[in-house]
């Protein structure tokens, strides 16, 4: 199982990040380590002093793809659910300074959090699907999927012509605006169509 991230998905995001919109859909991948379940303990890692939370969208593949066309994407995925996708934001930036790849900023263990839950597309709009974090109970983040740039079907279709799609593959989606840091002693929320999808607490 592969967990593929996409970057920059959101225009909002991408002005945040000073970086350009791009006329493809980027991704890197995590790792299966990288999965984090609420039953676990999270510990801030001792690697990192800038911790950073990205609330995502998730998707799982449900069905072996190989060069989906677009059209035909949605018969690929029948469930979505909640995850973060964390980042060492301080290795990172140092990674992108020096040219270096910066999986070591993203694929860390316990890097994506996720929820358990996961919501089938017929009980959803997806046309008008959204979804919030909430930092000690403060609204950091909100998503709408009609403002993604590229959208899930697109991603899929890009995503298969470079590699196989396996079955319970996890594509996060990419994340909006108001990323920040964590703190230990944080409490994380998530949540679709103002539905509780996840809490995750920084020990």
């Amino acid at each position: 199982m592969k967990i593929i991230c996409i970057g920059r998905n959101y225009v909002d995001h991408a002005k945040e990040m000073n970086a350009p919109v791009t006329e493809k859909p980027i991704y890197f991948l995590k790792s299966d380590i990288c999965i984090h379940r609420e039953s676990q303990k999270f510990f801030y890692p001792e690697f990192t002093n800038d911790l950073h939370y990205e609330c995502e969208l998730v998707v799982k593949i449900n069905r072996l793809g190989k060069y989906i066309d677009t059209k035909f994407a949605h018969k690929y995925y029948s469930h979505v659910s909640l995850g973060l996708d964390l980042t060492a934001r301080d290795i990172q930036k140092k990674c992108k300074e020096k040219g270096h790849p910066w999986e070591i900023a993203k694929s860390f263990d316990k890097s994506a959090p996720i929820s358990d839950k996961w919501i089938s597309v017929k009980d959803l709009s997806m046309e008008t699907l959204s979804f919030e974090l909430f930092q000690n109970n403060t609204l950091k983040q909100k998503g709408e999927i009609k403002d993604m740039i590229f959208s899930i079907d697109e991603i899929i279709s890009y995503v298969s012509k470079f590699m196989t799609l396996k079955i319970g593959d996890l594509i996060f989606t990419g994340t909006p605006s108001g990323v920040g840091p964590v703190q230990i002693g944080d409490v994380l929320v998530g949540k679709i169509n103002n539905s509780k999808m996840f809490e995750f607490k920084i020990h």
